[in-house]
């Protein structure tokens, strides 16, 4: 296992990727690396709205990490380079930055300006994960053409491709790609190889340029339904997080499987004095991947974040996601929600390839 030097200047690793391709499990796979060779990590997170799951999780986890919203990395650049000058109050060695799931053109209108800050920074290649089963769901006839438009347009910048949850999926389809690789942060597979090859320098960062229309661009992102969810339940009686959050999602999949509104993404994560609960989906019909302690006690107050993304009308989404949260029954005492489609990209930096 090779050990980096620790430097004044921290490595940027951008790790990209389709919704649910496994990005943040990866960053936390990552970071327990990074620790066990003794060199500190932070995170920067990306999202179209607030109260994200991810942030509370990385919270939750020890790991230090900053935030970038109400638009992708590419339209508030500048946020990005003041989150990571944050961060680096706290010595990071590797500063970890996930991108919006549904984003693209990363290598223009990021890394290309990231490159200017040679003196404060080194900028590792991007890695583009890919999750195998969702990669063959691409290619069939009745994939989604703008989820598949943004999906080919991601796989096209990356310097690295990563095929995630080869624990689940040991196989995955060719792809015309120069560097590709297989990992799964769930079983430690590939992680440490991959951390040495994106801190060694040996693969260019930003080395493929993208062709992309943005007037495509923009209607491919206006076809997700974006949705953030802060709720509070105060319960009667005891309830652990395991009782809110099991039958919720069991809920809210099958009345969006009932309404034919594709899940491209859906994690929660419920917290209480007891202790937490996470658990994730990116499909309709699959079972979680469940994080945390399922064997929580039973408390009188819990607090639920709700993230979905998912291929719909927002007001749709919502109502569905509201009757089902009110369906429960629970105590729910408070509730802030907002579920919109993102606005079409304006980068800070590049200039949009017009349709």
């Amino acid at each position: 296992m090779s050990r980096h030097p620790v430097s004044s200047k921290p490595w940027i690793i951008l790790v990209g990727g389709f919704l649910g391709s496994g990005k943040t499990t990866l960053i936390l796979a990552a970071a327990r690396e990074l620790e066990r060779r003794g060199l500190r990590s932070a995170v920067v997170w990306n999202d179209q709205g607030k109260d994200l799951v991810d942030s509370r999780y990385a919270a939750l986890s020890g790991l230090r990490s900053g935030e970038v919203t109400a638009g992708c990395f590419c339209c508030r650049l500048s946020d990005l380079i003041d989150a990571i000058d944050d961060l680096r109050t706290y010595s990071p060695d590797v500063i970890f930055a996930e991108p919006v799931g549904s984003c693209a053109d990363l290598s223009a209108t990021v890394l290309r300006p990231l490159l200017e800050y040679s003196d404060s920074f080194h900028l590792s290649p991007l890695s583009v994960l890919v999750d195998p089963h969702r990669a063959r769901a691409m290619v069939e006839d009745d994939a989604d053409l703008d989820m598949r438009f943004l999906f080919d347009k991601q796989l096209q910048e990356a310097d690295l491709v990563c095929f995630t949850k080869s624990d689940l999926y040991p196989d995955y389809p060719e792809l015309r790609a120069d560097h590709v690789r297989q990992l799964s942060a769930k079983s430690g597979q590939g992680v440490a190889a991959w951390l040495d090859e994106v801190l060694s320098g040996a693969i260019a960062s930003a080395s493929q340029m993208l062709e992309i229309d943005y007037s495509q661009y923009a209607r491919a992102e206006a076809a997700l339904a974006w949705l953030n969810l802060r709720a509070v339940f105060e319960p009667e009686g005891l309830l652990s997080p395991a009782m809110l959050l099991g039958p919720l999602l069991d809920r809210l999949d099958a009345a969006l499987s009932a309404g034919k509104i594709p899940i491209a993404h859906l994690k929660a994560i419920v917290t209480s004095p007891t202790g937490y609960l996470k658990a994730a989906i990116v499909g309709n019909g699959q079972e979680p991947v469940i994080e945390g302690d399922l064997d929580a006690s039973p408390a009188r107050k819990l607090e639920l974040l709700l993230n979905l993304r998912a291929v719909g009308q927002p007001a749709r989404v919502r109502d569905i996601v509201q009757q089902e949260l009110h369906s429960l029954d629970i105590g729910l005492t408070q509730c802030a929600m907002d579920c919109f489609s993102p606005a079409a990209p304006v980068p800070q930096r590049g200039i949009p390839k017009a349709g």
